[in-house]
């Protein structure tokens, strides 16, 4: 409790603890999410995705340096991929954001995806809630960078912003239907490069497919690594958000987004009394006999959930 205070008074240590223990699922992180979640401001969580390589981490940069130019407090999580032989994340997001760590009104949390899979990590709810409190007015949420199936970022953002560079070889593939789906906001980095036009024109294409917008998703160019285009990219963030406050749609958002989350909870809960379950001898003879086909898999799953649910 004395983390939960210190955390709204603007620890940044406190901060960092409270995530690591919602993180690392230590005893009663459940009940530090509850006072959690009751001292939260409304923080705005702009969501950054995109292929590998696309420049997230740079442009996530940029924009950050922006905001704080208008006083602003943000928050940065960077996801990146966990080693499924190691376990161990680089963690180089955090790394390409350096010089951000020595602004005291920017706190930054680098989480490994720890097999889960959609992009983000397993607490990134957790993480987002934490800094909310912690007063941050911008939560910046950068994901993996996996490909089609990181898709989780629209659960998790006000706004999603999809990140795009010319050169990716494939590009139908590009506009599959997929990850270019969720995005509120496109814009074209490293538009320097040959083919940057021609990314742009592609994605207006694709978005000339739906006729019925009620906010159509802007597109720009940008390159992050001089700052050209951020400032109309941070223009169109602003003005996705001032549509879904007006609209209402904002407020439908995180009816969803909490829906989303109570789901996850009850499926972790069941998730761990399954296991629970399963590791009692009567269901480990059970499990054995579907060798010798004196019962079957599906049998065995509803002896489990019928026993779960009594």
């Amino acid at each position: 409790m004395d983390l939960i205070k210190k955390l709204l008074e603007g620890n940044k240590l406190a901060c960092a603890r409270l995530i690591s223990i919602i993180e690392n699922e230590q005893e009663g992180y459940f009940d530090i999410l509850k006072d959690i979640h009751k001292n939260t401001k409304g923080a705005y969580v702009i969501g950054i995705t995109g292929p590998p390589g696309a420049g997230k981490s740079t442009l996530t940069d940029k924009l950050v340096k922006k905001l704080r130019e208008q006083g602003k407090k943000i928050g940065i999580i960077a996801i990146d991929p966990t080693s499924p032989f190691s376990k161990g994340a680089i963690l180089g997001d955090r790394i390409r954001m350096n010089d951000l760590n020595l602004d005291s009104g920017v706190f930054i949390r680098s989480m490994g995806t720890r097999g889960y899979l959609g992009g983000l990590s397993k607490a990134t709810y957790g993480a987002i809630k934490v800094m909310d409190a912690y007063g941050c007015d911008y939560i910046f949420v950068e994901t993996v960078g996996v490909g089609q199936s990181e898709v989780d970022i629209v659960k998790t953002a006000d706004t999603t912003v999809m990140v795009m560079v010319p050169g990716l070889g494939d590009d139908i593939q590009a506009i599959k239907a997929g990850v270019m789906e969720i995005g509120d906001v496109f814009v074209v980095n490293k538009a320097d490069k040959e083919g940057s036009k021609r990314t742009l024109i592609e994605i207006e294409m694709m978005l000339d497919f739906k006729k019925d917008w009620n906010f159509r998703p802007p597109v720009s160019m940008a390159v992050a690594n001089d700052g050209s285009g951020v400032d109309e990219l941070l223009q169109n963030i602003m003005d996705h958000k001032r549509y879904q406050q007006e609209s209402e749609v904002l407020k439908s958002k995180i009816i969803q987004r909490n829906k989303s989350e109570i789901r996850e909870i009850i499926h972790k809960k069941i998730e761990d009394k399954i296991q629970n379950i399963q590791n009692e001898k009567e269901v480990e003879d059970m499990i054995i006999k579907t060798l010798s086909k004196e019962l079957d898999p599906y049998t065995v799953s509803e002896k489990i959930f019928n026993k779960l649910i009594k």
